[in-house]
């Protein structure tokens, strides 16, 4: 997995270092440095967070918020994979399951955009990584769970904005079997069709797609082809009974 550098800023920072800092964010955060036209927007936070007003963390929520995030990552794809994003950007690493996948989403269903990535940046997980001072970056678990799990996180990491479509996160495409480069998902050809046998895993991803709002449940439907749509529709239902 590639990581970015580890960068640091506190009161004793240079403007130089805040404005190596500030690249840094844009990079971890948008995976791009923004437009002329979105810096004017942002034009604020940046005067504030370079003349040392605010921090890293203020900077974060202040972007976060901000139409410029908001454009190209939450309005243009499904809630499912801004959720996964999120993760990407603010924690440096993917969810790590069904149930933590379920806790974001019903904050971003009940409580709004805002409060999930004020929450995901005060969260005591965040302070224990990277504190007041110090930008997001991705990070490397000293053991995770399973060899999927590891996988997942450095597919998401060293994934290109876009590159698997906005609407199918990584642990669902994963999970379901299939290929989601180009941003289209067709089925793996060693995995043709998508297991209907309820068991406890697939319980919770079934759980996990029951409880997004409808109509992002019909976005992350329609991603699927033909044959996989049908039976993931039948093991939706089998799941009500």
């Amino acid at each position: 997995m590639e990581a970015l550098r580890e960068t640091i800023v506190s009161r004793r920072s240079s403007f130089e270092e805040r404005q190596a800092a500030l690249y840094q964010i844009y990079t971890q955060v948008l995976e791009r440095q923004p437009y002329a036209s979105e810096r004017r927007q942002l034009a604020k936070a940046e005067k504030d967070f370079l003349k040392d007003k605010i921090g890293v963390k203020r900077f974060l929520k202040a972007l976060g918020h901000s139409e410029v995030y908001l454009s190209e990552f939450y309005y243009s794809g499904s809630n499912l994979k801004f959720l996964e994003l999120c993760f990407k950007h603010f924690m440096g690493r993917a969810p790590k399951s069904h149930a933590e996948m379920s806790e974001y989403s019903d904050i971003l269903m009940r409580d709004g955009v805002k409060e999930l990535i004020t929450k995901m940046i005060d969260s005591e997980e965040y302070r224990k990584h990277f504190g007041c001072f110090t930008v997001p970056h991705p990070y490397a678990e000293k053991v995770y769970e399973s060899p999927k799990a590891y996988l997942e996180n450095d597919l998401l990491i060293n994934e290109l904005h876009g590159r698997r479509g906005t609407i199918m996160p990584t642990m669902l495409w994963h999970e379901l079997g299939l290929q989601c480069d180009g941003g289209q998902c067709q089925p793996k050809l060693d995995n043709l069709a998508f297991d209907e046998t309820v068991d406890s895993d697939r319980v919770e991803l079934l759980q996990v797609l029951r409880r997004v709002h409808p109509e992002d449940l019909e976005e992350v439907a329609a991603a699927l082809p033909p044959q996989q749509r049908e039976m993931l529709s039948r093991a939706l239902l089998q799941l009500k009974r």
